[in-house]
C-alpha cells in the first residue's frame, strides 16, 4: 500500500487553488482552478495535497454536504528555513497566526489556514540544521 495524497474536501474550491499554488508555491497537476479536483506537490518530496469540491464529494456519497465547523485537518509542510518562508507567505497576502516559534527542542513551527480554515503547520526540523 502507498498513500497517493492527502485529499481536502472545500467550498470556495478557487480561492483554495489560489491558496495552494500562490500562497504556498504548491504545483498543481493540471492547472484546474475551478475545480472540481486538483492535486498540488511540492517540489521536492512524493507527498502531494488535492483538493476536491465538497458538494460533488456529497453527490458522490449521496449525502448532504454540510459546512464544517471546528478543526477537521491540519497539513504539515517541512521547509529549510521557517522565518524566511514565513516572510515569504506574509508577502503573498498570508496570515501567520502562529509563531515562528519552537514546538519542542528539535521543531519550529508556524501556523496558518488555507481559505476554508484548515490549518497549515510549517514546520522547521532543527535536527537536519546541524
Amino acid at each position: 500500500m502507498e498513500l497517493a495524497q492527502v485529499r481536502l474536501l472545500v467550498s470556495d474550491f478557487a480561492a483554495c487553488y489560489r491558496f495552494y499554488s500562490e500562497v504556498l508555491c504548491l504545483k498543481p497537476q493540471s492547472g484546474a482552478t475551478e475545480g472540481p479536483y486538483e492535486k498540488f506537490s511540492p517540489v521536492t518530496g512524493s507527498a502531494g495535497i488535492a483538493l476536491q469540491d465538497r458538494a460533488m464529494m456529497a453527490e458522490v456519497l449521496g449525502e448532504i454536504g454540510e459546512d464544517v465547523t471546528g478543526h477537521r485537518s491540519l497539513v504539515v509542510l517541512r521547509v529549510d528555513d521557517l522565518d524566511t518562508y514565513c516572510e515569504q507567505l506574509v508577502s503573498r497576502g498570508a496570515t501567520v497566526l502562529h509563531g515562528p516559534a519552537p514546538m519542542t527542542d528539535r521543531m519550529r513551527v508556524a501556523h496558518l489556514k488555507d481559505p476554508e480554515g484548515n490549518l497549515v503547520e510549517l514546520q522547521e526540523w532543527l535536527l537536519l540544521l546541524g
